[in-house]
């Protein structure tokens, strides 16, 4: 069952259209990194000169975002594509019946689409990351150093878990909206509220609960901004966008406000990878946490659903 569904989310045309329009971007960010790529490593005075590939995935001359923030807007639409409609276009099209009328467990149902989704995905971030690899060890001939596989290892599997956030969504709507339009429509709803206007609504609220002074201490800035950035990080492409971040950039030391204290006396340096990961940890488990919860809803629903033509 897991590979019939690749099959057809692979020959679907909305995934080829997908498909071709991430390694568009893919090229695209990677042509300007190649071509800014000199200056970056060049720099003595950054401590992350020294990781050329990582350089090729977060350098950018302000023509093109890097290939992350590309990812982190398109990564939601490869999610909704290929889940928006996995249960009801199959109960319109009557063949849902049929399948459950087959010797087989109901849950195989949903567990093939979700998990053939996921391979397709993982296949594609990973195969895009050994090309820029290939790609930088055939132009540099700089071999890539170990922490530097381990970051962009980690980079493919929070990808793989954000679109499988947003693809746990897009089932749970197909399974709880009978018409693919409207599963649709709720899918993308939810993506621009939080890529949009979610950062606006957290502006307008916190301008009210400011205090009406003339003057701030340090301390009541600090917590302020603590509030803006828990309440932005309840949105899954915050949370993934920092946890890109630090991971693709060592040098990043934390994700919150800084007081003058904390930062004096610091030393520009790296992070081990151990330390990048414990840093970025919470996101990473918010992310995991708010994609077993979409998918747990949807097989509950889908298991209690009665199913008739």
């Amino acid at each position: 069952m897991v590979a019939k569904e690749a099959t057809d989310h692979i020959r679907s045309w909305r995934f080829i259209v997908l498909l071709a329009l991430i390694i568009l971007t893919f090229f695209g960010a990677l042509y300007v990194s190649f071509s800014n790529i000199k200056a970056a490593v060049s720099n003595v005075q950054d401590p992350e000169s020294v990781f050329l590939y990582l350089k090729l995935l977060t350098t950018s001359d302000g023509t093109m975002p890097p290939f992350h923030v590309f990812l982190n807007f398109l990564g939601p639409l490869l999610g909704i594509a290929l889940g928006f409609d996995a249960i009801n276009s199959e109960q319109n099209n009557g063949t849902l019946i049929r399948v459950m009328a087959q010797p087989i467990y109901r849950d195989n149902l949903i567990l093939a689409k979700f998990v053939s989704a996921l391979i397709i995905v993982s296949y594609l971030f990973s195969a895009l990351a050994l090309l820029m690899i290939g790609a930088g060890v055939f132009l540099t001939g700089v071999l890539i150093e170990p922490a530097e596989i381990l970051r962009i290892l980690g980079f493919v599997l929070i990808s793989v878990v954000y679109v499988g956030f947003w693809l746990s969504l897009s089932i749970l709507f197909s399974i709880v909206f009978r018409q693919t339009a409207t599963s649709a429509l709720t899918s993308i709803g939810v993506w621009l509220f939080f890529t949009v206007f979610y950062q606006i609504a957290i502006s307008l609220v916190v301008k009210a609960l400011l205090p009406n002074q003339p003057v701030l201490t340090e301390l009541a800035v600090t917590r302020y901004n603590e509030l803006i950035f828990n309440l932005l990080r309840l949105a899954p492409s915050q949370l993934y966008s920092d946890a890109t971040t630090t991971l693709l950039m060592p040098s990043v030391r934390s994700l919150g406000p800084l007081t003058m204290e904390q930062m004096a006396g610091a030393i520009p340096s790296v992070l081990p990878f151990k330390e990048s990961l414990m840093v970025v940890w919470p996101q990473v488990s918010g992310l995991l946490a708010a994609t077993v919860f979409c998918f747990a809803m949807s097989y509950y629903l889908f298991m209690r659903r009665e199913i008739r033509s």
